[in-house]
């Protein structure tokens, strides 16, 4: 009998270990069905290698004085906070219109905002006019990849989860918040409150999740930054994938500017996804057997 495995077979082996060890990573988990059927687990072998890599220290929270080319973006804090809070007073920190925002599509429903200042290479002409000097200094810092002004109203949450691309790490600069243990973010088990001024940065790719339990809105200035790595054919890969792999993720703050290839597809997707929920309500059964009879024809269809 020939035991040896198809190339097929190794590539479900490498999906599934990569996959378990981001389940086991942290000490707060999924459980493991929802763990292996999780968008991220399509991701699981490139963040396994960034995981491999990396130099920074394998915790949910990272000190920002790692970062030393972050400093200028807290000593410039107030001057970014202004730009913000004249965009929130306008309503441009807002939920995207319409299904074009596929990476933080459910974050809209329960209250989150946001405002793009740049997305992996795609620049955005509306936050070039309307926060010039903001822009200028994301521009002088090459590691950060993303960035954003994210709002988190009074009473809002954002559910447990993850993020599905560990090439970058996550800052959270506190521009005009509640300065209140009942607004926090919650990363790993590991709770932290921000406050005006304060940068904290963590690895998103750890189940996480937020609430603003204060009756103050909390704005911030958001940005992915490059997640340093010690091998320098793994940094170019990671370059390569934010490039030509995350920018496809990019989307619009007005009418006009760009939406990538994914917010395209996924605005079409929702379409579907709006029948199959309207399906759940009329009958679960037929829902959960048609999806997992999917599900099995998929890995059937690639694998065997």
């Amino acid at each position: 009998m020939n035991l040896s495995l198809q190339p097929r077979h190794w590539v479900l082996l490498v999906f599934v270990a990569s996959a378990l060890y981001a389940h086991f990573r942290g000490r707060v988990r999924f459980g493991m069905v929802r763990a292996l059927l999780d968008f991220q687990v399509l991701l699981a072998p490139v963040n396994a290698l960034m995981y491999l890599f990396s130099r920074t220290p394998r915790s949910a929270f990272i000190d920002p004085r790692e970062f030393p080319e972050m400093q200028v973006l807290t000593d410039h804090w107030q001057l970014i906070r202004e730009e913000a809070l004249r965009l929130n007073e306008q309503g441009a920190i807002r939920a995207a219109d319409g299904h074009i925002d596929m990476g933080f599509n459910s974050f809209f429903r329960t209250g989150w905002k946001r405002f793009y200042l740049s997305w992996y290479g795609q620049e955005m002409p509306s936050a070039e006019a309307a926060c010039p000097r903001t822009v200028a200094l994301l521009k002088g810092i090459p590691s950060v990849k993303a960035a954003m002004f994210a709002s988190l109203p009074p009473g809002a949450t954002l559910v447990r989860h993850r993020d599905p691309y560990a090439g970058s790490l996550r800052y959270h600069l506190g521009l005009a918040t509640p300065n209140d243990p009942g607004c926090y973010i919650e990363v790993d088990g590991q709770r932290h409150h921000w406050r005006d001024g304060q940068a904290v940065m963590f690895d998103e790719t750890y189940i996480h999740h937020a609430a603003n339990g204060t009756q103050q809105q909390r704005v911030i200035l958001f940005c992915d930054v490059e997640r340093p790595l010690w091998f320098a054919p793994a940094r170019w890969f990671n370059r390569f994938f934010a490039r030509h792999v995350m920018s496809a993720a990019a989307t619009q703050n007005v009418p006009g500017e760009h939406v990538g290839a994914f917010n395209r597809f996924f605005k079409g997707f929702y379409a579907l996804r709006q029948k199959a929920k309207d399906l759940k309500k009329r009958s679960r059964t037929t829902y959960y057997v048609g999806k997992w009879a999917l599900i099995i024809a998929a890995l059937w269809a690639l694998f065997w």
